[in-house]
C-alpha cells in the first residue's frame, strides 16, 4: 500500500487512531466534457494520491470509485465512476475529498497531521505549558510546528528530534525541549 500519504503524516512517537476519514484535498473544478474533476491535494507530493482506487466525500459517507487519476501541474485529474458529464463534474466543485485511514499504513513514528493538531505543548524539563500545536508547515529540511501560546502569540519550533521529545496523541500532549531563546527570550533554561 502507499507508504506515506501526502503531508498528512508527521514523524513522532506511538499514536492512537482517531478520525477514520482524513481530508486529502478539494475539488476545485472540472476538466473536459466527460466528467473529470480537478483535485487540489493538500500536499506537495501529489503522486501518491493517484494510487488510491477509492476516495470519499461528505466526511467519508460517500464512496468514490476512481477510474483513473493523473497529475497535471499542481492538481490531480480524477475520473470518478458515475461522473460522466461536465454538469456532474461542476456539481462536485468545492467538495472536500477524504482517504480512509485504513487504506494507508503508517510506519512506526509517523502521524497524520490532523491527529496531532490541538496537542498541548509542554516542556519536558520544567512541565511548563507553552500552548497548543496549531499548524504544521513542510519546509524541505524539516517540518515546522506552530505553537499557539496562551497570550495569543504564535511560536515556531523545528520538528526535529532534539526539540520534539515525544508525541502522545492518546494523552493529547507533545513534550518538547525548546532551543535557547525560543520561549525564554534568550535566557538560559
Amino acid at each position: 500500500m502507499v507508504s506515506a500519504i501526502l503531508n498528512l503524516k508527521m514523524k513522532g512517537m506511538d499514536m492512537i487512531m482517531e478520525k477514520r476519514f482524513l481530508e486529502c484535498g478539494k475539488i476545485v473544478g472540472e476538466h473536459g466534457l466527460r466528467g473529470e474533476v480537478k483535485l487540489l491535494p493538500w500536499s506537495s507530493d501529489i503522486g501518491e494520491l493517484c494510487e488510491f482506487e477509492t476516495l470519499f466525500m461528505d466526511n467519508g459517507e460517500k464512496e468514490l470509485l476512481i477510474d483513473r487519476a493523473r497529475i497535471q501541474k499542481n492538481v490531480i485529474l480524477l475520473k470518478i465512476a458515475g461522473i460522466d458529464t461536465i454538469e456532474q463534474a461542476q456539481a462536485m466543485r468545492g467538495k472536500l475529498i477524504y482517504i480512509d485511514r485504513d487504506q494507508d499504513s503508517l510506519e512506526d513514528g509517523q502521524f497524520y497531521i490532523q491527529d496531532i493538531l490541538g496537542l498541548e505543548v509542554v516542556d519536558v524539563d520544567t512541565a511548563e505549558v507553552y500552548g497548543v500545536l496549531d499548524d504544521v508547515t513542510e519546509t524541505g529540511a524539516n517540518d515546522v510546528y506552530y505553537i499557539k501560546c496562551p497570550d495569543g502569540s504564535t511560536k515556531l519550533i523545528p520538528a526535529i528530534p532534539d526539540v520534539v521529545i515525544e508525541i502522545n496523541v492518546e494523552e493529547g500532549k507533545m513534550t518538547i525541549r525548546p532551543l535557547k531563546g525560543l520561549f525564554d527570550d534568550g535566557e538560559e533554561v
